[in-house]
């Protein structure tokens, strides 16, 4: 086997392996499924009953008063309709064209529908279509936090929502009180959900990112719903006594935790074409006659930080979604994470990251490049070969191997060794996609943005220059069909990286002038040994 035909197969190997990547990327979507539910026949049919009449092609929201919430995180609105959370504007992210903060959670519908909501379940009892009082319309951060109460109250029960913004976190903290003003019991239940358009607010280009819901388990684990799923299976319900529910997408989330370990059900529903909600109820101890009781729920909305993440709840880590290489991607990025702590620079960060990698894999490297350059030192004895032989390829097979048996060359070795490594790129490739820390991160220059594509189209030249340069450091091949691929590989490619964001260029660019130099260095390195065995001989 020609080096060139090695380097197919690799080339051709590491595109299915993307391939196969992104498509366990969509497989890792829980199917849909009914489980039994804790929940009566009829306390069902309540709850579904909600939004029976929003099942149509275009979904109303309600809107009565509006109380604005500051914090050092957060523009908040929220509707005294249901006490929803209608907007959030992330203060320390702006949003992708940079005039103006980031909109998280946005009802206005165009373009995105996402906001918060809560009610709760039984006779006389608010749902999120209630109307809720306040004494004030503006709330600004007090000391660490900032508390927003909402009053509903009728002759059977006063049911008091208080948000809790923290100046520290993304957690919201949401008490809700129920008091119990008849003679008689009352058994309510709580739920808790987010409403999402099927659309995304994070474009990648290219590159497939999921925008979907996503729960956790100590029992099944991290899983995701896509929202087409929604709209064309039954809809989604599971049981547990742990865990949250959410919706993801590319460097955010949100998601509604139940602290501790108590029954719930998680549920997913189409509410019209294109939208759908996800959330989890719950049952709350009996209320007696006269008495209250208190039931704490955590909306987390914002960044996929880590350190918010593992903060929040458990397994919320998993929404910075690396797929079956998660084992692989995770220390990568603590690495380049750790590393960004020193240097303050992600794009800098990513080359001492991607130096690092070349000198874990060198002694591999520097097998496969010593055998593509044998390859190259027998290269014309092979073109040699071709032209004796002519079209009789067993003879120039045979032939082929005596010579590699002579010389003591391995044909794969050139080819092993790389796809060993390629499980590593790939996982770095999904931690620089995912990376909310390189969102809007500068690098130096013309680059302000790593997570977006280079603006002038400087990086992907340079690496199209890079794959040309390399190719002279392989052997030609002999064969002209062959020559005439490897020739238009680099401008393929280039296409591609075009797209890709900068930060994953910069990383390829790297790697390719580190792959450049020790090459030579090894093709140095044979050849004089080459000569030597020659002036002996």
């Amino acid at each position: 086997m020609e080096t060139k035909r090695l380097i197919l197969f690799v080339v051709f190997s590491f595109a299915l392996l993307l391939l196969w990547d992104s498509w366990q990327q969509k497989q890792t979507q829980t199917e849909l499924a009914i489980t039994n539910s804790d929940l009566s026949e009829n306390q069902a049919n309540v709850f579904d009953s909600l939004d029976a009449d929003s099942i149509k092609p275009a979904y109303q929201l309600e809107s009565d008063n509006k109380i604005i919430v500051n914090t050092p995180l957060y523009q908040a609105e929220i509707n005294t309709i249901g006490g929803d959370i209608r907007k959030l504007k992330l203060v320390k992210f702006n949003n992708d064209t940079k005039d103006g903060l980031y909109d998280l959670l946005n009802d206005e519908m165009n373009p995105l529908l996402y906001i918060a909501q809560s009610g709760l379940i039984g006779k006389n009892l608010p749902s999120h279509k209630e109307i809720f009082k306040t004494d004030r319309l503006i709330y600004e951060t007090q000391g660490a936090e900032a508390i927003v109460p909402l009053v509903f109250e009728n002759e059977f029960v006063r049911v008091t929502k208080s948000y809790v913004f923290s100046d520290t976190d993304y957690q919201i903290k949401l008490i809700t009180r129920i008091e119990n003003k008849t003679n008689t019991s009352l058994e309510p239940q709580i739920y808790y959900q987010l409403l999402h358009d099927h659309k995304s607010a994070e474009k990648s280009g290219m590159m497939p990112t999921f925008t979907g819901v996503s729960y956790f388990t100590d029992a099944n684990k991290f899983k995701k719903i896509d929202f087409d799923d929604i709209d064309v299976q039954k809809p989604f319900t599971q049981n547990a006594n742990d865990g949250w529910i959410g919706i993801i997408q590319r460097y955010f989330a949100s998601s509604w935790i139940i602290p501790g370990e108590s029954p719930r059900q998680f549920y997913t529903k189409r509410l019209s074409d294109g939208i759908s909600s996800a959330g989890v109820r719950a049952k709350l101890s009996t209320i007696e006659a006269n008495q209250s009781v208190e039931v704490n729920a955590i909306l987390f909305s914002g960044p996929q930080q880590k350190k918010q993440l593992v903060k929040a709840a458990r397994g919320m880590e998993f929404t910075v979604d690396y797929g079956w290489l998660t084992f692989i991607a995770a220390p990568l990025f603590s690495l380049l994470s750790g590393i960004q702590k020193i240097v303050h620079n992600w794009g800098v960060s990513i080359i001492l990251l991607t130096l690092l990698i070349k000198i874990f894999f060198y002694p591999l490297s520097a097998s496969s490049y010593r055998s593509m350059a044998q390859l190259k030192e027998v290269a014309p004895r092979l073109q040699s070969m071709k032209e004796k032989f002519g079209d009789d390829k067993q003879k120039m097979q045979q032939a082929m191997m005596e010579l590699y048996k002579t010389e003591k060359i391995n044909p794969l070795g050139g080819c092993l060794p790389i796809l060993i490594q390629i499980p590593v790129f790939i996982a770095l490739y999904w931690v620089l996609l995912g990376a909310v820390d390189l969102r809007q991160a500068p690098f130096f220059g013309w680059i302000t943005d790593l997570s977006v594509k280079d603006p002038l189209y400087i990086l992907p030249i340079l690496m199209a220059a890079s794959m040309f340069l390399q190719q002279k450091l392989n052997p030609k091949p002999t064969d002209p069909t062959q020559a005439r691929l490897m020739m238009i590989m680099p401008i393929v490619f280039s296409i591609f990286f075009f797209f890709f964001p900068a930060g994953l260029v910069l990383y390829w660019f790297i790697n390719n002038v580190l792959s450049m130099l020790q090459q030579w260095f090894v093709n140095k390195q044979i050849h004089a040994a080459a000569l030597k065995k020659k002036g002996n001989g």
